[in-house]
């Protein structure tokens, strides 16, 4: 068994090469949701510097150091040139490069959140520090492009459904509250929200959310259940916050009053639960489940506005739209040429989003993909939405994302 070598080291004294075992100080204060990894990124360490984390547990067995550590100090005042957060995690990026970004995020994120699912199961979870750190990576992505982590959580497979669910919802959640234009607090509560608005699943039979038929009126009264269960466990962790313990709570309520638990309608639910149920709608409709196919993006906006009002706070699912696109990416669209595309980017105006042309309707012939900015030709221009079942294309998800994905 391999030893372990633990040493307490002020972040002032933190080196590049160290192996950081865990934080030391307050949850809320730590940069990453991850800990148990190696450091090797200066743009990590600054992460830390900035902070507000006085030191972390290094094991040294593990370090990869050309120089031994200068010894533990006094904690040493952060220079005011590392007190900004390093601005290139936000920087803007392609949808390309955000992809294959995503990809690795979507892989840390579905261990993360299984491993809090679990913990909440078998009534292990003390506090939320491994979801808030997953919230600040989730934020960094959607404000550098949120289409694509959005895009990529929107797919799962049946058994990792509720927890990938989770990890969408949270993004989504986080590229809402851009839109309405919320601080960064609000910002990392919506993400937060997010991410933790059904742990109360923890305690739902696994036979019943996995079930491939129609659930009894009995199994269908202990789904319900899971706001209320999950409340409650977030509400003894005592680390987590009124307006995520509101979302979590209430998410399943409707404008007109006919939700649950509560049964509260209009401005009685709170604006973070209002943009938590559109959210969580969203993703559960355009994801595949267990008794259900998917639905394609741009018809899940559309049949979600009719609902707008009744189910759905109408501003608030306006924003929404504007976040997601009235196509949203993966969408799959008829253009005025004849010819089938499917979204694959966003542009400022909500009818005119970046398309990858691939289908002749009127020679019914596979096309050499070809990507059309429709902002910027007024030779065509979306005329229908097209469902994909109906085409029975079996590589739409490869052609958004310009190379093979798989559901997580």
């Amino acid at each position: 068994m391999r030893a372990v070598m633990l040493k307490r080291v002020p972040v002032a004294d933190l080196t590049l090469g160290m192996f950081l075992q865990r934080f030391d100080g307050a949850w809320m204060d730590h940069p990453f949701w991850r800990q148990n990894f190696l450091l090797e990124s200066a743009e990590d360490l600054a992460r830390i510097r900035a902070s507000g984390v006085q030191a972390a547990w290094i094991d040294m067995a593990r370090s990869r150091l050309s120089a031994p550590p200068p010894a533990p100090t006094p904690a040493q005042a952060v220079p005011q040139e590392a007190a900004t957060p390093t601005p290139s995690r936000r920087t803007a990026t392609g949808m390309e490069e955000e992809l294959r970004n995503a990809v690795k995020l979507c892989g840390q994120a579905r261990e993360c959140i299984t491993t809090v699912f679990e913990e909440a199961r078998m009534g292990r979870l003390t506090d939320s520090s491994a979801a808030r750190g997953l919230v600040e990576d989730v934020c960094d992505s959607v404000l550098r492009n949120p289409g694509a982590l959005i895009s990529l959580a929107r797919l799962k497979t049946a058994d990792s459904y509720t927890y990938m669910h989770s990890v969408a919802v949270c993004a989504l959640m986080v590229s809402l509250a851009a839109q309405l234009g919320l601080d960064e607090a609000q910002t990392r509560d919506a993400g937060l929200a997010g991410l933790l608005h059904d742990i109360g699943k923890a305690k739902v039979p696994l036979s019943i959310l996995n079930k491939p038929g129609k659930l009894t009126d009995e199994e269908f009264d202990i789904v319900r259940s899971h706001p209320v269960h999950g409340h409650a466990m977030l509400l003894a962790c005592g680390d987590v916050g009124e307006a995520v313990l509101d979302a979590c709570l209430h998410h399943h309520e409707k404008m007109d009053g006919s939700g649950y638990p509560g049964r509260l309608q209009g401005q009685g639910i709170s604006r973070i639960a209002r943009m938590a149920a559109i959210c969580d709608v969203y993703d559960a409709v355009t994801s595949d489940r267990p008794y259900k196919k998917a639905w394609d993006p741009s018809e899940a906006v559309r049949r979600m506005a009719e609902w707008a009002g009744g189910h759905f706070d109408k501003s608030l699912f306006q924003a929404f739209v504007k976040s997601v696109g009235i196509y949203p990416v993966g969408s799959l669209v008829k253009l005025s040429s004849g010819r089938l595309a499917v979204v694959v980017e966003q542009s400022p105006a909500l009818t005119t989003p970046k398309v990858k042309i691939f289908f002749s309707t009127k020679a019914q012939l596979r096309l050499v993909p070809e990507v059309l900015d429709l902002s910027r030709t007024v030779n065509e221009k979306i005329v229908a939405r097209e469902d994909p079942a109906q085409w029975h294309f079996t590589d739409l998800h490869e052609l958004w994302a310009g190379f093979p994905v798989q559901p997580w």
